[in-house]
């Protein structure tokens, strides 16, 4: 990580030369940095709110005069969202469908139909203006995973396609840019108390305001303590953060900010659970005795567990604690410089991360059985070990040693996997802008170093009762022959020790011409050279751990071997992107667009020796107005894939040896978006969005039978979305009492690239109300009303249908919340 470090050392240099100027700079007229502050009456004004993401220049544009698709909410629109999670709040932009279903880390984030494995490879997520990590995502990580919101988050604006390629990571997706407060003239903060039914307790802080003569700071984060929705026995999310800024202002000049993030947060991971399904996966109803929507399988009985991962008379353990979940340990800074000198603006945005993200969780394969039908099923392998012939078993409680006399208790084999990554990243991006006439031409760089250290350790499968809050279970056969250890009936299947480093180094020229003032064309193009080298450990199969073949439960293991391979790649590729936008009228526009981006292999595909570079080439037009009555955003959207890489991990059902299945397909994907908010009456708000698309794989370079196919649907991401949110104030002497609430529809998709698993639509309703009466705010939520059963995927780990007794995750059940806020 000596290479992140000495890279480190060159940004503050150029932040350091850019304060250096500003000290004797002529005086221009400020401009609007990605962290400035739009008024709350502005960003109410459609035809006037300012955008700062997917602009060459820091200063922004007006929304309406974009040449792309943006939604942004503000902090009041967040707080009545009620994110679940820092992706669940994607929920508000069209073109994007978010699986969140697994907890507050652990998501799925799909864009405009682009296939992909999981994640969110296609989502930048950036704070103020600089992504927080550049891979946006690896094998059990995202970078929405990384980020906690708080009411030090002032808005956020997402921007779909349009410049993407060019600025920034250069990733064509979407970009996530979370914008956070800071202090200003007048003092300012906040203090907010959150209850919930599943025994959250959260609480919210921020301060900020001048401290010194052209000086300001803020302070804030949050702490929250829960059950969770699904009950786990022990809290299944606890932890919080602390972000502190500092900024200097320069009269008509600029500023220089700073900003320092600490965050520890520790969140239960659901995977995916039994379920009964019946008409080709069209009807589907909860296991008996087993509510996913509320049950989990976590629990104290398979929380603090040692796993065996060495060879040796004694094979060689390690303890982990199951109650840890998704846990990010991070520190996080960063800044930005923005400068007018004369006739120039200069631009610097940079960040910083370092910790871990690990994960311990439990993660299904096959569906639940009897004991004695699982019992009869090892029979013939209890039986090939020199004992004798097996002709029947006996069961217990491994916590308890309690005897089990039922056959027809329903179990599930599922394994226990060990997850840690120690990640470090800098990122730097500088911009120099200047006018000369109709045009602004901006010259800028990125560069990105980051490191990556894996120890996974995988399988460690445990024979559970099938209830909620699973206690393993020992059994033994008549023979003598054990087939469990503490109820593991298998080591570990698949170990990975590797460590990796990546470096990006981006240059991009783009232009803005006004042609005349109601025409605006824009272009650019961006020049990237992205290399990774890494060490990955190699692993020998079919190990038994002690040397004992009577000992079935640690037979067959995959370990690491002590040797070791080296990997490395490096391309160079070339980005572009074209739009106009065009007033037809003073709040009415329409706009067009071309781009062309790639995704580079990440660690993980070198790992798995893919080395396909992905070319997206995207087409949108669309019309924007914004009225009084009325704010309409409607884009239609085509999407060119190339070289599209698909692998799945997949389990077998019977010995728990996993494998991988991989593919490279093309696709073509078609559709449309629509955003928008009428207001009819005085107080009444009705906002929308909306998404319809076709996507399809085709082009198929490489695969197998039971893999992706020529015409077969782009997976996990519906054809279907739809979302309504109304809210109605109410005057109420000296404050008001608003009803709020969201209507979700989410349309039939298939979880997987073979379109076996299908899942059905779903639909949610939200509620809520606020009253305010300032400085006291008093607001009520509850999400899911209708305890909807969803599915936002069905068994990534399994290649099947979606009949009978299938595996599948759901959305969460009801749940409600009352919070309390103070502004001082």
């Amino acid at each position: 990580m000596g290479r992140v470090h000495s890279i480190i050392l060159a940004g503050v240099s150029v932040v350091g030369l850019g304060m250096a100027a500003a000290a004797h700079a002529e005086t221009a007229p400020q401009s609007a940095g990605a962290g400035s502050s739009v008024p709350t009456e502005q960003a109410e004004a459609g035809a006037s709110e300012i955008v700062v993401t997917g602009t060459a220049r820091s200063s922004g544009v007006r929304k309406l005069d974009a040449g792309f698709s943006i939604t942004t909410a503000s902090e009041e629109d967040i707080r009545r969202i009620v994110p679940q999670s820092t992706a669940d709040l994607l929920k508000i932009v069209p073109g994007v469908y978010v699986e969140t279903s697994g907890g507050v880390a652990g998501v799925h984030v799909g864009v405009r139909g682009f296939p992909q494995n999981g994640g969110g490879a296609f989502a930048t997520v950036q704070l103020d203006g600089a992504p927080i990590f550049p891979p946006n995502t690896l094998s059990f990580l995202e970078t929405f995973s990384l980020f906690r919101i708080d009411d030090t988050v002032e808005r956020v604006e997402v921007l779909r396609g349009g410049p993407n390629p060019v600025f920034s990571n250069g990733q064509p997706g979407i970009t996530v840019n979370f914008i956070q407060k800071k202090g200003g003239n007048t003092p300012e903060g906040s203090a907010r108390v959150t209850v919930g039914a599943e025994g959250l307790f959260r609480y919210d802080g921020y301060v900020g305001g001048k401290v010194a003569d052209g000086w300001y700071a803020s302070l804030g984060g949050f702490y929250r303590l829960s059950d969770g929705i699904r009950d786990t026995q022990y809290p299944a999310d606890k932890g919080g953060q602390v972000t502190a800024t500092l900024t200097r202002r320069w009269d008509g000049l600029g500023e220089f900010s700073l900003y320092g993030r600490k965050v520890h947060d520790s969140n239960a991971f659901f995977s995916g659970a039994p379920l009964l399904s019946s008409n080709n996966g069209a009807d589907l109803s909860v296991y008996p005795h087993f509510d996913q929507r509320h049950d989990a399988l976590a629990g104290h009985d398979i929380r603090r567990l040692d796993l065996e991962v060495t060879p040796g008379a004694t094979p060689g353990r390690i303890s982990r604690d199951y109650g840890d979940g998704r846990t990010i340990d991070l520190n996080q800074f960063g800044g930005s410089l923005e400068l007018t000198p004369g006739d120039w603006t200069i631009s610097d945005k940079f960040s910083y991360t370092e910790g871990s993200a690990d994960v311990r969780a439990i993660f299904t394969g096959a569906v639940p059985t009897t004991l004695g039908a699982y019992i009869g099923s090892r029979l013939a392998a209890g039986s090939t070990v020199g004992r004798g012939p097996a002709t029947s078993g006996s069961a217990s409680f491994a916590t308890s040693g309690a005897a089990i006399a039922d056959a027809n208790l329903p179990v599930i084999v599922a394994g226990l996997w060990s997850i840690d990554k120690d990640i470090e990243s800098f990122t730097n991006d500088v911009r120099l802008s200047r006018t000369f006439g109709s045009h602004t031409l901006t010259v800028g760089s990125y560069f990105a170093a980051y490191s990556v250290d894996d120890l996974w350790y995988q399988g460690n499968n445990a024979l559970l009762a099938f209830e909620p809050h699973a206690r393993r279970i020992n059994v033994t056969l008549n023979n003598g022959v054990p087939l469990t250890r503490d109820g593991f009936v298998s080591a570990t299947t698949n170990q990975v020790r590797a460590s990796y480093e990546g470096r990006n180094i981006a240059g991009f020229l783009a232009d803005e011409w006004e042609v005349t003032d109601r025409l605006r064309i824009d272009g650019g193009i961006r020049v990237e050279h992205y290399k990774a080298e890494g060490t990955i450990g190699t692993s020998r199969a079919g190990v038994d751990l002690d040397g004992n073949p009577v000992t079935l439960y640690n037979n067959g293991a995959v370990v690491l071997d002590g040797g070791s391979r080296e990997v490395d790649y490096s391309k160079t590729k070339l980005s572009y992107t074209a739009g106009l936008n065009y007033r037809l009228a003073d709040n009415l526009s329409a706009f067009g667009r071309l781009n062309s981006g790639y995704k580079f292999p990440h660690f993980d595909d070198l790992r798995e020796g893919s080395r396909v570079v992905q070319k997206i080439d995207q087409y949108e037009i669309g019309l924007k107005t914004a009225q009084r009555a009325f704010d309409g955003f409607l884009t239609f959207f085509y999407n060119d894939f190339k070289g599209q890489t698909y692998s799945q991990q997949v389990v077998n059902p019977t010995n728990g040896a996993i494998t991988t299945v991989t593919a490279i397909a093309g696709s073509r994907t078609y559709g449309v978006e629509l955003e928008g908010a009428v207001r009819p009456v005085r107080n009444l708000d009705l906002r929308f969005n909306g998404t319809w698309f076709r996507g399809r794989f085709r082009d198929i370079e490489d695969g197998v039978a039971s893999g992706v196919q020529n015409g077969n649907k782009v997976q996990r991401q519906p054809t279907v979305q739809l979302r309504a949110q109304p809210s109605y104030r109410i005057p109420v002497g000296q404050g008001d009492i608003t009803l709020f609430g969201a209507y979700n529809y989410v349309g039939k998709r298939f979880s997987d690239i073979q379109n076996l698993q299908r899942l059905p639509s779903y639909q949610t309703v939200d509620l809520g109300v606020t009253a305010n009466f300032d400085p006291i705010e008093l607001q009520f939520t509850v999400t899911n009303l209708t305890d909807e059963l969803g599915l936002t995927e069905g068994n990534a780990r399994i290649i099947g249908t979606t009949s009978g007794s299938v595996i599948a995750r759901s959305i969460f059940g009801r749940a409600y919340q009352l919070s309390a806020r103070y502004r001082f």
